[in-house]
């Protein structure tokens, strides 16, 4: 997969709240984010740490191409939708969904995919974060859904207890 990423609001929104924001930037060659997730963001309260870091211009914002129809029966939000539709018309770029709805749609149309947890297991993997763990319950502090068997399976895949 690519370091040409394309994000979602989940993935930046939970990044910023567990102060990890700058991951992206650390593990990515390339980001954008559409107009439709800025704005979703935007709308959201005004200390969020994804709200600032796009206002301050951390991350370049995109006027993706319209959607095709096929991704539209799809029902998704603007932003997955304007992410998706970024991904498949820009061969090379990667998905950053954790939305499963979303991931399924992605993935049905041949669209790289990566989630909060992969870009977890990259940074530990590169390096950037000495654990996985402490990580993880963050994330589920701020309402991403981890159970613990997901917890265990991503702390094995990274030989962490």
């Amino acid at each position: 997969m690519s370091d040409r990423w394309v994000l979602n609001a989940s993935p930046l929104i939970v990044m910023g709240k567990i102060g990890q924001i700058d991951l992206f930037a650390a593990i990515a060659h390339e980001i954008v984010v559409p107009s439709a997730v800025a704005e979703e963001i935007k709308a959201g309260p005004e200390n969020d740490a994804a709200r600032l870091a796009l206002e301050s211009g951390k991350f370049h914002i995109i006027q993706p191409p319209d959607p095709t129809s096929e991704l539209i029966a799809w029902d998704l939000g603007a932003g997955e939708t304007s992410v998706i539709s970024f991904a498949l018309n820009n061969p090379g770029w990667t998905a950053i969904l954790d939305d499963d709805a979303a991931r399924k749609c992605a993935s049905s149309f041949g669209v790289p995919v990566k989630g909060s947890l992969a870009i977890v297991i990259l940074a530990k993997r590169r390096g950037l974060i000495p654990a996985v763990k402490q990580i993880l319950l963050a994330m589920q502090s701020v309402s991403l859904h981890l159970d613990e068997k997901l917890i265990r399976q991503v702390l094995d895949a990274v030989g962490e207890e």
